[in-house]
């Protein structure tokens, strides 16, 4: 059976006194870069610690501070900008969603969130968070850390795994009517997740709503994500696609061989099937045995 709702008034005071200082939580962050700002920071933010975000973010915006700015930018720019960030698809999906942004929507990163998810590599979270964040609009924002607080504070268990539709019904039957308050919620709830309702290392005894958890309740049962592990990253393909960016990176712009390309690398069908992903996902370009970023 379902325990009482968090408390709301206990966790956005908590969340006044505790919040990290972070980049786009500043009212002159939004100023400067408005919507975009956010846009580019949730980009960043998916599946990337907050740490190694923050000096890509004030460069990426340094040089791109609007969509039409990063629209005229070509995609090899926008992967060598992105560097060692991870996951470096997104670095795509940020150049088509501003070309869209130009495009059709006057250069405005737009306000509704469907408009929003219709915008390449925007999913159910960065729309929200967009809407909410920057516009201040009321709707659900779940990632990974509020629907582990959710689970555990409400049904009394961890609950591994992404979000999902019903983690969004279940968050706006928690909001606040109110539009501000329920952005701070959002907000709240995220970086009660994030800090201090960890998955392996949970600091209930800071916890602001402690009282009303169903987890804690019932001693801290492991039903999952407490024993999760990090996937492996030395060895592994991952490290092997962002060895061959590097490398085409350091190239500045010149197309490169493809056998001068990591040829010391210890597993050769590893280097190949890196590259050939690269290739598939248009992150690199291929022609007469040449690779280099995409053009």
């Amino acid at each position: 059976m379902p325990i009482i709702a968090p408390d709301a008034r206990a966790l956005t005071d908590w969340y006044g006194r505790s919040a990290r200082d972070l980049p786009w939580r500043r009212a002159e962050f939004h100023t400067v870069y408005g919507a975009w700002g956010t846009l580019v920071s949730e980009f960043m933010l998916q599946q990337t610690p907050v740490a190694r975000v923050i000096p890509h973010l004030e460069a990426w915006l340094d040089r791109w501070p609007t969509p039409a700015a990063q629209a005229a930018a070509t995609p090899a720019e926008v992967v060598r900008q992105w560097a060692n960030l991870g996951y470096p698809r997104r670095a795509l999906w940020l150049h088509r969603a501003a070309i869209e942004i130009v495009d059709r929507h006057g250069a405005r990163v737009p306000r509704d969130v469907e408009s929003l998810l219709a915008l390449p590599g925007i999913g159910d979270y960065t729309a929200r968070a967009v809407a909410v964040f920057h516009y201040g609009d009321r709707h659900p924002v779940v990632d990974t850390n509020t629907r582990r607080v959710i689970a555990r504070a409400m049904d009394g268990r961890s609950q591994p795994g992404p979000p999902s539709r019903r983690d969004l019904q279940r968050m706006t039957e928690l909001l606040p009517a109110d539009d501000a308050d329920s952005a701070l919620f959002n907000a709240a709830m995220m970086e009660l997740g994030a800090t201090v309702c960890t998955a392996r290392t949970p600091r209930c005894e800071a916890c602001p709503i402690a009282l009303q958890c169903g987890w804690l309740a019932a001693g801290r049962p492991d039903t999952g994500d407490t024993r999760r592990r990090p996937a492996r990253y030395e060895g592994s393909d991952r490290q092997t696609r962002g060895a061959v960016l590097k490398a085409l990176r350091d190239a500045a712009g010149l197309a490169t061989p493809m056998e001068s390309v990591l040829p010391d690398w210890p597993d050769r069908a590893q280097r190949d099937r890196a590259i050939d992903s690269l290739i598939a996902d248009g992150l690199v370009e291929a022609s007469d045995g040449m690779l280099r970023l995409p053009a």
